[in-house]
């Protein structure tokens, strides 16, 4: 009988992404069965809990938050598996959320409604923040926009003040403006600020999270638009990585990242951010109609005005043409029901709009690289 581990899971219960996490381990379990677990109910940052130092155990899954805690963790002498990523060089093994990618996905949703300002909010306590602002704007300015950045100098990010500060900054801005916020938490602030500098939301300022905390996002006014990071996976991916650890392996000090699921759109985001009327009215078109198998020139039976001209526009607002951007936005809702469905892919090119099945496959290839069942397969949480 292979021998059961006791590990201890250092992972707090008060917010979506953690219990996602969890979720992850909780699957990996019912598959393995060789567990024994120690889980504690703790808030975030709440570092080691008293019990670890007298507990006896073989393994740990933790949320390093800090260099007290990684040094803490170090003393025990037993495999480690960090799943936050607030140290920027992992001390542990890492499983962490591709942020790179969460704000790729994030740059190009705005991009797509046609924003040409963008401004990031973040929160400088967070390693994963601040490496997010990095990365964010690096990818605007890549595609030749700047980006403003949120620099709080309020003490505290709830207080009133800070409020007061972010709603000033925001107002400062250039409109219309994509912003993006750090987490949900961060996003949720920026919505409030916009209601207390009077900015409409979407129209003057449209705003996307990272998390994707369904019920955070549900409660924000308009519901906040976010990433989803695919946290289970990440908590999946760790246990097993753990489990190699305690049979001995030699596993690098590294991060290993996990490809976000995708976009959800809720209110926050949902705005056609241009100007000219003609491109606006075929954007809004495009969306309506997109399950249809429509193609440029049903387009432009609804929206009267030259291709060359539409082409023109399009290019100038978007960066692509009005072909591109109906395949585009077909495929963000094909990997989008990949991971959240268990429709065949025969039925999803159906659905979409796809005349064969093949059609899709090519089509997806050359944007994702891997066809839609490879991509299923590797993007979608574990279930259990």
């Amino acid at each position: 009988m292979p021998q059961r581990r006791k590990v201890a899971l250092l992972i707090e219960t008060s917010n979506t992404y953690a219990r996602e996490l969890l979720h992850g381990v909780r699957v990996w379990l019912r598959e393995q069965k060789l567990w024994d677990i120690r889980l504690s109910e703790q808030g975030r940052g709440a570092g080691v809990p008293a019990w670890l130092c007298a507990w006896e155990g073989h393994g740990i899954i933790a949320r390093v938050t800090g260099d007290r805690m990684a040094a803490a963790l170090r003393t025990k002498g037993l495999p480690v598996v960090d799943v936050a990523a607030a140290l920027p060089d992992p001390v542990f093994p890492r499983v962490a959320t591709d942020s790179r990618a969460a704000t790729q996905l994030a740059f190009d949703h705005l991009r797509e409604r046609g924003f040409r300002h963008f401004a990031y909010c973040g929160d400088t306590r967070f390693w994963w923040s601040v490496q997010r602002e990095r990365y964010f704007v690096a990818q605007v300015r890549a595609a030749g926009f700047d980006c403003a950045v949120f620099g709080p100098r309020a003490a505290r990010t709830g207080s009133d003040a800070a409020l007061e500060e972010l709603a000033r900054w925001l107002q400062g801005l250039p409109k219309p403006v994509g912003v993006l916020a750090c987490y949900d938490v961060r996003g949720q602030q920026v919505l409030e600020a916009c209601a207390e500098a009077g900015l409409a939301v979407p129209d003057v300022v449209a705003v996307i999270g990272v998390h994707n905390d369904e019920l955070l996002c549900d409660l924000c006014e308009p519901p906040l638009t976010s990433v989803n990071p695919n946290a289970r996976r990440a908590g999946y991916e760790a246990a097993s990585l753990l489990a190699r650890l305690m049979e001995g392996e030699k596993v690098p000090v590294e991060a290993r990242l996990i490809e976000p699921v995708g976009v959800v759109q809720r209110q926050s985001t949902d705005v056609v951010a241009v100007d000219d009327p003609k491109v606006s009215a075929a954007v809004r078109y495009i969306r309506a109609h997109l399950t249809e198998g429509i193609g440029v020139g049903d387009v432009l039976r609804a929206v009267p005005i030259s291709r060359t001209l539409l082409e023109r526009k399009f290019k100038r607002l978007f960066g692509h043409t009005p072909h591109e951007h109906i395949l585009r936005t077909k495929l963000a809702r094909v990997r989008a029901m990949l991971v959240e469905t268990d429709l065949p892919v025969a039925l999803i090119a159906e659905r979409m709009g796809f005349e064969h099945t093949e059609y899709l496959s090519v089509a997806f290839r050359r944007e994702m690289g891997v066809t839609p069942s490879a991509y299923r397969q590797r993007q979608r949480p574990p279930t259990g």
